[in-house]
């Protein structure tokens, strides 16, 4: 039923909307009772152990329900109108799990106490979340979040084909969706070992994870994903060698 598909895809992106803010508030340590510093103590074994179970919990979720391998089994189960809202809904229970779970490893790496640094670390902690979100809209923001395909569903219309296009933010890297968390995982005034923990290891699960995303582009895109990879840089928007 159409409606029920609606409403299943609106929910599960209202809950992407909900868990994408206490993300901010978790990595930033925002005042929440719960983030990557703050939390109930154990010892450092018990917290590191927990800390490393849930990012890998996270990791092989978001990465392996992105495989065309997983999506054709399972759209032969559920179907295809569902199968991008379901995955917004698992990764949102993922990370609801690491924000429960997780236990703050309190050893300082650093302190910025300049305020003019501090100020700067914070702009571009929220600059990162600023891009991460904007580069979704550069290309479909409904389709990457499923809310396109259940509407579609919905009217009984098929989900039209999307040409390869490499709009805005795309014409200066890959992936600024990555980029953005990049930029938000790492700047921050106050580094302990737990945000060390975690900005590492996400950006570990990022270079895996783009590394097989491309793979999978590669082959349904060809050739013109190809000429893409080799003039536009992956993460850093620096130049690159014209070739003949």
């Amino acid at each position: 039923m159409g409606w029920l598909a609606l409403l299943y895809g609106g929910c599960c992106y209202g809950l992407f909307l909900a868990v994408f803010l206490v993300l901010v508030v978790f990595v930033g340590d925002l005042g929440g009772a719960r983030s990557v510093s703050s939390g109930p103590a154990v010892c450092w074994a018990e917290a590191l152990a927990r800390d490393l179970t849930v990012l890998l919990v996270f990791g092989l979720q978001h990465s392996l329900m992105a495989r065309q391998a997983f999506k054709r089994a399972w759209t032969r189960r559920v179907s295809p109108a569902l199968e991008r809202s379901t995955y917004v809904l698992v990764s949102c229970l993922a990370l609801a799990l690491l924000f429960w779970a997780w236990r703050p490893l309190p050893a300082r790496i650093w302190e910025v106490t300049a305020p003019v640094a501090r100020g700067g670390l914070w702009v571009m902690f929220g600059a990162g979340w600023i891009l991460a979100l904007a580069s979704t809209f550069q290309l479909n923001h409904g389709a990457l979040f499923g809310l396109s395909q259940v509407w579609h569903h919905f009217r009984g219309r098929p989900n039209p084909e999307v040409a390869f296009q490499t709009p805005g933010l795309y014409r200066l890297v890959r992936h600024p969706l990555m980029l953005g968390f990049l930029v938000a995982f790492w700047a921050t005034p106050s580094m302990d070992a737990g945000h060390l923990l975690f900005a590492t290891v996400m950006t570990l699960y990022i270079l895996v994870g783009t590394h097989f995303e491309e793979r999978d582009l590669k082959r349904s895109l060809g050739p013109a994903y190809e000429a893409y990879r080799h003039r536009v840089p992956g993460l850093l928007p620096l130049p690159r060698p014209r070739r003949p």
